[in-house]
This record gives C-alpha cells, sequence and structure tokens, in this order.
C-alpha cells in the first residue's frame, strides 16, 4: 500500500511539474531582429523616446530613435519600455533550493578559509526558482558561496541555459570575505541573532578572526614572491588574482568598524574591495568614494541596523551614496521572495532620493560594473549583449513591471513559471479569464 501511496505520490508530483520542464534554453539567435516604437531606457541614464534597437548574431547592432527598417523581423513594442536586463549583484541562485530541505542545499562548505571553493560548478541551471527571476525581468546573477571566513569565488551567470558552462557570462570573478560580527549586541535590528552565541567577548574574537585571514593573505603574498614552490598550494593559488586585481574581493560586512577594517584590507594588500551588505555605508560614504572602494546594498526593504537611526535609514542610503560619488548596486536577499523584489527594491531608493533612471543604473550598469561585465552587458549599447526586457510599463513600479519579452544573448526566452502555472490551473478550475 505504501509503494502504490508513493508512486502516486510521484506521478501528481510529475505532472505538476511537466509544462516547466518543458522549459528549454532557447537556440542562438539566427535572424536579426528590430524592438521599435518604444522608450528605450540605455541603462546609464540616457533614454530614447520612440527608439528602437536592433539584435543580430545575439549583439545590438543598433540603438535610435525609431525608424524604417528593412529585412528584419519587426517586434512592434508601441506603448512599452524596453530595458537593459536587471543583474542580482549576490545570490545563491541555483545552490539553494529549498533551505529547508537539506539535499538541495549546496551553498555552504566545512572550514573557515576556503577560497577554493568555486560556487560555479555546483550552480543548478534547473532551479525552479529562475523562472521566477526571469519574468520579473532579472536576467543574470552572481552566484555567491556562504560559509566559513573566506567562502570562495562567485561567478556570473545567465539565466537560460543547459549547464554551468553554458550559462557562465563571467567565472571566478571575486573571492568573497565574511566579516565576523564586531558588534557587541544580542538583539535589535540587523544584529539580531537566533542561535546561541559562543561564551566570550564577540568583538574580541572578531578582532582575532579577522587577523588570522590577514595572515593568510600575508602568507599568499610571500608564497607568490617565491620563484619556485616546493609544493602547490591550491588556496594560496585561487586568491592570486587578487593581487594581481584580476579578482575583487568582496567583504560581507555592515557597520562602519567593520568597513573600515576592509578598507584597511584595500590598502594593505592593494585588493579592489566592493563592500556587500553595507547598511551603514551612508555614514562614511565620502571616505568610501576617496578609497575607490564599490557598495552593494543587499537588502533596501529591512530595518536599519542601530534602533536610533531613522527607520527609513535604508531607504534613503543609495541616494546618499549617488551623491557622493560611490559607485553602488541595489540588491535583493530576501529569503522570503527569492530575489524577485530586486526592481522594487530600486523603485523604492527611486522613491527616497534618486531618479528613476539611476535607480535602474543600480540594478543594470552599475552592477555589471561591479561585477566586471560591463564590457558584455548592464546596458542597451552597440556591441553588447542583447540582454533585454520588454515591459508594459515602468519595471519598477509593480503596476508597470509586466514583462512581455525577454532575450538574453539576443535569444527570445519563454516567459514562464511555476507561480504562472498554478495560476492559470486555478483561473481554469473556477473560470477566471
Amino acid at each position: 500500500m505504501k509503494r502504490i501511496f508513493l508512486f502516486i505520490s510521484a506521478v501528481l508530483s510529475m505532472g505538476a511539474l511537466s509544462a516547466q520542464e518543458t522549459v528549454y534554453p532557447a537556440p542562438a539567435q539566427t535572424i536579426t531582429f528590430a524592438l521599435t516604437n518604444a522608450t528605450v531606457h540605455i541603462g546609464n541614464g540616457q533614454v530614447i523616446e520612440n527608439g528602437m534597437v536592433v539584435v543580430s548574431g545575439g549583439k545590438i547592432v543598433d540603438v535610435r530613435p525609431n525608424a524604417a527598417i528593412a529585412d528584419v523581423k519587426i517586434y512592434d513594442c508601441k506603448g512599452k519600455h524596453i530595458y537593459p536586463g536587471l543583474i542580482l549583484s549576490s545570490s545563491n541562485l541555483g545552490l539553494v533550493e529549498v533551505g529547508s530541505v537539506r539535499a538541495t542545499v549546496d551553498v555552504n562548505e566545512l572550514g573557515e578559509l576556503n577560497p577554493n571553493i568555486r560556487s560555479l560548478v555546483a550552480y543548478n541551471t534547473d532551479s525552479k526558482v529562475t523562472n521566477t527571476l526571469r519574468t520579473n525581468g532579472i536576467l543574470l546573477a552572481n552566484i555567491v558561496p556562504q560559509g566559513g571566513l573566506i567562502s570562495g569565488s562567485s561567478s556570473v551567470v545567465q539565466l537560460d541555459a543547459w549547464n554551468w558552462e553554458d550559462a557562465v557570462v563571467s567565472a571566478d570573478n571575486g573571492i568573497h570575505f565574511r566579516m565576523p560580527s564586531l558588534l557587541n549586541r544580542r538583539g535589535g535590528g540587523r544584529g539580531f541573532q537566533f542561535a546561541q552565541q559562543p561564551a566570550g567577548d564577540p568583538v574580541k574574537r572578531g578582532l582575532e578572526q579577522i587577523e588570522s585571514v590577514k595572515a593568510f593573505f600575508r602568507e599568499a603574498k610571500a608564497y607568490y614572491a617565491e620563484s619556485k614552490h616546493e609544493a602547490t598550494n591550491l588556496k594560496f593559488e585561487s586568491v592570486k588574482g587578487l593581487f594581481d586585481q584580476s579578482k575583487k574581493l568582496f567583504v560581507h560586512c555592515n557597520i562602519v568598524k567593520e568597513m573600515l577594517i576592509a578598507i584597511d584590507f584595500a590598502k594593505e594588500f592593494g585588493f579592489n574591495v566592493v563592500l556587500v551588505g553595507a547598511a551603514d555605508s551612508w555614514q562614511i560614504a565620502d571616505l568610501l568614494k576617496q578609497n575607490n572602494i564599490a557598495v552593494v546594498l543587499n537588502q533596501l526593504h529591512d530595518l536599519p541596523v542601530m534602533a536610533d537611526d531613522d527607520v527609513d535609514q535604508p531607504f534613503k542610503t543609495p541616494s546618499i551614496l549617488q551623491k557622493a560619488g560611490v559607485l553602488f548596486s541595489i540588491n535583493d536577499d530576501d529569503g522570503n521572495t527569492r530575489q524577485r523584489n530586486l526592481a522594487f527594491n530600486a523603485g523604492t531608493a527611486a522613491a527616497y532620493g534618486l531618479t528613476r533612471e539611476q535607480a535602474l543604473s543600480a540594478i543594470t550598469l552599475n552592477a555589471a560594473t561591479i561585477l566586471g561585465v560591463a564590457d558584455k552587458t548592464g546596458s542597451i549599447e552597440k556591441g553588447k549583449e542583447a540582454n533585454i526586457v520588454v515591459a508594459d510599463g515602468d519595471i519598477l513600479d509593480m503596476s508597470g513591471n509586466v514583462i512581455s519579452l525577454a532575450f538574453i544573448q539576443g535569444r527570445q526566452i519563454e516567459l514562464t513559471d511555476k507561480h504562472k502555472q498554478l495560476s492559470d490551473r486555478y483561473k481554469h478550475k473556477y473560470g477566471i479569464k
């Protein structure tokens, strides 16, 4: 009886997922096409009213005011808006499917210092989360490992691929260091910890861990200074790109004293540092600009770090960084919405000081620049990959974020997901049109 029940459950599960399983990666673009009669948001602050975008061979070949064009496939986008594909600056997409099911979580590694771990090779292109992001305009993501002090390397992927080899846009673009908390408290704001903390002074323990990371990088520097190695050290080899700045050091931290230590890393080792989280970056915006430190704001829809901060401080932080000239991107790391609210985080920033085009840049071109892929994507410019979204209205607004067309590398992708399938299922059941 138990076997029969399991068999029936499996069949029902397969039936519920079958529609999504037929969403295959799109084939390479073979026909030149043009998106016409639309408002084109370049991603760098410029807007072309009644413009057109011409795509051939997976690349953008022309962006200009609307004009007659022959011998190409035409997508008439009258009344609609064209945007660059949105980019998640930091995500566990493809590494975590269901957080409460251990078998679907492949984001953490044992140990404290794991720079040699590559998130890319664990990336699951068949994740059911991916399609829910594409239908919200998100076409690229930076896949980041977790755990320990040095978690490993992240990679940028596009979200329409058979496997990680097909998906990769930029492999191993940065090493991620998770700064130990230097906040000596047990509750309130982002510092709240549900898990039982070890005995002793947490700040002292954090400073000791930070010193161990510095010692690791000093040893790595000495390792590179050797003309010949008696043995290959994989951990040291994996951070070599930090010293020649072919890779970036992404430092996950929030409060000022932690960010000052991150700046110290940049000065001592010559690293190209990016702050991830950086909730209190508004307090030292000028210092970040002076030291050429970029910022990934992980979550705008959140409480401030300190109880006496303005309750809307996370909403205002992007405009403060913008005015100071700090390069920053806006991200969404909400575990409940699984990054789908990226555009709406930017929309909130637009309501609190940014222009709408500046907010758009924060989830497109700025993100691409921070991730080192701005030569390939992030804006609708000639020569870049055709990662393009067509929305019925303002993509930063929930009422306008209705994606009618999306292209990755010029390939028109399918815009369906599990959410849409369930919606259609119950509309059909109750005769709703």
